[in-house]
């Protein structure tokens, strides 16, 4: 094995994995930017703070966007094929959230560009690859993946159910200026009593109306445990299967078995 290639693949286990003591730390540092960035950004959005500290929160925002950018080309540059990576929901992400300030260089109005830096948020799922947690949040993207035809079913229901309260509502306030004026109106009022939200800003004024807004209300907790229920179902189903960090290095495809050796995916060897 070459020195360039050797290199390569010792970058990409720190950068792309986390079973190593040195991937372990390399998440780690990348959690204390991220969050570190997040503070930053929420801070300079205070007048008085932004004012005082202009100096200090652009150095620390450069210094930061560097790593950032750093970090990026390295895990271009360590993997077979680049646009899987570019092109990857995190790649755009990485993107979007170290180009603002590049851009604010050569065109200002940084603070048009707060939104693209928050994004870095995002990237806080990535890092939870670290230790315990990756079994469970991989066992729950299976669990609602699996739950999503019982799911649109039941949102299906739900907004069905809400159409028909709701004319229901408008029918029973009609002429009560009660705030039913249309049954459009009338749909939200039941899709914010049945989520058990309730603003306040419509009620009914009939006793028949009000007799109605109660078994909504009712059976609005009863909706709200329906889809934890089919989600819990199928998450208890599979968390039987216990993956790993392990991310193939020719086309990025992660969740291998404990004991796999070769990516499920391409068929490359794993590292």
């Amino acid at each position: 094995m070459s020195t360039n290639t050797n290199w390569k693949k010792k970058t990409h286990d720190i950068i792309y994995e986390a079973d190593t003591p040195a991937g372990k730390l390399f998440d780690l540092i990348l959690l204390f930017l991220i969050i570190a960035s997040i503070v930053l950004v929420m801070l300079e959005s205070v007048e008085s703070y932004g004012a005082k500290y202009v100096t200090f929160f652009n150095n620390a925002e450069w210094a930061i966007t560097i790593l950032f950018t750093l970090e990026y080309f390295a895990r271009i540059i360590t993997i077979k094929k680049p646009k899987a990576y570019i092109f990857s929901f995190y790649g755009i992400i990485d993107f979007l959230s170290t180009i603002p300030k590049y851009l604010s260089f050569f065109f200002g109005g940084a603070h048009a560009l707060v939104a693209l830096r928050v994004l870095r948020l995002l990237r806080v799922f990535r890092v939870l690859k670290l230790a315990r947690f990756i079994s469970e949040s991989e066992g729950l993207i299976k669990a609602l993946k699996a739950s999503r035809a019982k799911i649109a079913v039941f949102l299906l229901a739900v907004l069905s159910i809400a159409v028909i309260l709701g004319s229901l509502m408008y029918l029973i306030e009609t002429n009560q200026d009660s705030g039913f004026d249309s049954i459009p109106k009338s749909v939200y009022w039941a899709i914010v009593t049945l989520t058990t939200v309730g603003y306040g800003d419509i009620a009914p004024a009939t006793p028949f109306g009000q007799f109605i807004a109660s078994v909504v209300m009712i059976l609005g907790y009863a909706i709200i445990a329906i889809p934890t229920g089919i989600v819990s179902a199928e998450y208890t189903k599979n968390n039987k299967v216990h993956t790993n960090t392990q991310s193939c290095p020719h086309c990025m495809a992660s969740n291998h078995l404990d004991e796999a050796d070769f990516c499920y995916k391409c068929g490359e060897e794993l590292n």
